[in-house]
């Protein structure tokens, strides 16, 4: 966490910036597509956007860690902990944990339901039990804790145009979306965990199962009908994405940039899968180096012209700007110190 992100967030207590610090350590290190698009936020955005993927992230890891042998006991007791330690955080607004006071801190300032957190611990408690899903409609209700809450948490921080509630069902979905790339691109490190997350219907319509995903994984070896069904994967996942799609609009222009430039990556990872030959089952596709660069490039260049449009419109306004404001900030964005943006 850069000191002038810190400093144009209003964060002075020394124990809570290097709460924030943290999560931002934890973003950085496993969100590189994520990490990236949040440059484009408004700096005094940034620090509670890291909060709600720092704790996110920590959790997740709890769960999924390869490189540990802790039982699922061990990581129930975790979790379990955690869950205490969110809830005592969340009623005294501030924790002994750092990642946790960072997010009581942020849930404070942008007023997020408390519901969205305790929704997200459900969903990583049940990776403890569950490791296949039988159908979509079964996928989605575990995605409402893991993913759409996602979305819901970073509404009130992006800020929108429109009532929240409006723009809240895409919010959720562009979450789910999200997760499901990561499902198509990670299928194969998932069954190193003992789970799989495509639906089990859709795999059986290409008469795939489990074992037969196991031999490809062990094996290295492709199967046409493990294919036509990540084909299949990949289409219901742009489905979502254009399902998410409308609430780019609905957002706050100074935090569009960053949304618009994490949903373009995020569906780059479907292209690059099938520029691979669907491989994900062997190993893990991303865009190339080039093309992120391209696409974070373009995002700076909107988020110029969104500062640009910002500062003009208030020259010459005569009322208060519309748009929600910074809680720490009651001129809004256009008061947003100025930095160099690192892409």
């Amino acid at each position: 966490m850069t000191r002038r992100e810190l400093n144009a967030a209003g964060i002075t207590d020394p124990t809570l910036r290097a709460a924030y610090a943290t999560c931002r350590q934890l973003n950085a290190r496993h969100g590189r597509t994520y990490f990236l698009a949040t440059r484009l936020l408004p700096i005094e955005r940034r620090p509670a956007v890291h909060a709600l993927y720092g704790f996110a992230r920590w959790a997740d890891d709890i769960v999924d860690d390869l490189s540990t042998h802790t039982s699922a006991t061990l990581r129930r007791s975790a979790l379990q902990r955690l869950s205490e330690d969110l809830e005592a955080g969340l009623r005294a607004i501030r924790s002994p944990e750092p990642v946790v006071h960072a997010l009581a801190d942020t849930a404070r300032r942008y007023g997020i339901e408390h519901s969205h957190f305790t929704d997200f611990l459900a969903s990583m408690r049940s990776d403890l039990e569950v490791t296949d899903y039988a159908d979509y409609n079964a996928l989605r209700r575990y995605m409402h804790g893991s993913a759409a809450v996602i979305g819901l948490q970073m509404l009130p921080v992006l800020g929108t145009v429109v009532p929240r509630a409006e723009a809240a069902p895409y919010a959720a979905a562009l979450g789910v979306a999200f997760q499901l790339t990561n499902f198509v691109r990670d299928v194969g490190e998932d069954l190193d965990r003992g789970r799989v997350y495509l639906p089990a219907d859709l795999l059986d319509a290409h008469n795939v199962d489990r074992d037969l995903l196991l031999w490809s994984r062990t094996t290295g070896r492709e199967d046409p009908r493990v294919t036509a069904a990540l084909k299949d994967a990949i289409h219901l996942t742009r489905g979502v994405y254009r399902e998410a799609a409308p609430g780019l609009h609905m957002l706050h222009p100074a935090s569009r940039p960053c949304i618009r430039t994490a949903f373009i990556l995020y569906g780059g990872i479907l292209d690059a899968i099938a520029e691979d030959g669907y491989a994900c089952v062997h190993r893990r596709a991303a865009v190339a180096p080039t093309r992120r660069v391209a696409i974070a490039l373009d995002g700076l260049a909107r988020v110029t012209a969104a500062r640009w449009t910002s500062r003009r419109a208030v020259r010459g306004a005569h009322s208060p700007c519309a748009y929600p404001t910074h809680p720490r900030s009651p001129a809004g964005y256009e008061s947003e110190p100025q930095e160099e943006t690192a892409v």
